[in-house]
């Protein structure tokens, strides 16, 4: 899909700008006039797509004060990276001229997170252990889009919401790497920023995103490594990559 979209892109490039007709400018040179493309297009009031997306994704943690007091383990969580697909329906809010957009985009991700624990007694001394929490992720984000003047073929965005979140599934292959657990549902808050690009057949969006989880996924457990935290919530930034007819 990725492959895809970066043969897309030099080709779309180069429909973008065409030449309506020919105009002489002050040096005398010829100077090509960039059409509109798709110009009915804030005339319709839903737009299907579908998007691709790539994450950085870590937990952020608090420990336990017990833990921190003592000195015995502390942990710190990593990025990891996430590949991400899924659909778009927008549905505009108002007249053709209305700024405002409803987006629902529901879809998977397959997210590996870690978080490192150092500890002095646990297996070694000094020792780094890694716990990996393995899941596929079915999103369902509910975002409201502001978007700007459209310039030509090009126009800015903002985007926030909420996405509810569900584990489909969660891969443990090994017992001591996924000793910690995180409970199968979440919520959290997501914003950010785009671009919308219209070319003659679709309109293509990179778009940065950023959430944050309103939830604590730690499950309590017995282990040394959850025993020594207290919260886990979700932490990514997102490149999105939409594409919309």
């Amino acid at each position: 899909m990725l492959g895809l979209v970066a043969l897309l892109l030099p080709t779309a490039a180069q429909a973008q700008r065409k030449a309506s007709r020919a105009n002489r400018g002050k040096n005398g040179t010829f100077k090509s006039i960039t059409v509109d493309n798709l110009p009915g297009y804030d005339e319709r009031w839903f737009h299907p797509g579908m998007y691709i997306s790539i994450t950085g994704s870590r937990l952020a943690i608090e420990q336990s004060q017990r833990y921190i007091n003592q000195g015995n383990v502390t942990a710190n969580s990593i990025y990891s990276p996430t590949l991400g697909v899924g659909f778009i329906g927008d549905a505009r809010l108002g007249p053709p001229e209305s700024p405002f957009i409803l987006r629902f985009a529901p879809g998977v991700s397959f997210l590996t997170r870690q978080v490192e624990f150092t500890s002095r007694n646990y297996p070694n001394p000094d020792s780094i252990v890694t716990q990996e929490i393995t899941s596929t992720v079915i999103n369902f984000p509910l975002l409201l889009k502001y978007q700007s003047d459209r310039r030509r073929n090009a126009r800015l965005y903002m985007i926030a919401g909420l996405s509810p979140a569900l584990t489909a599934s969660t891969r443990r292959s090994d017992p001591m790497k996924n000793q910690l657990q995180a409970v199968g549902t979440d919520l959290t808050l997501e914003y950010g920023v785009g671009l919308d690009l219209f070319y003659p057949l679709f309109k293509l969006e990179p778009e940065l995103r950023f959430s944050h989880g309103l939830r604590n996924l730690l499950v309590p457990n017995n282990d040394v490594f959850s025993r020594s935290l207290q919260r886990m919530s979700t932490n990514s930034v997102t490149l999105y990559i939409n594409i919309q007819n």
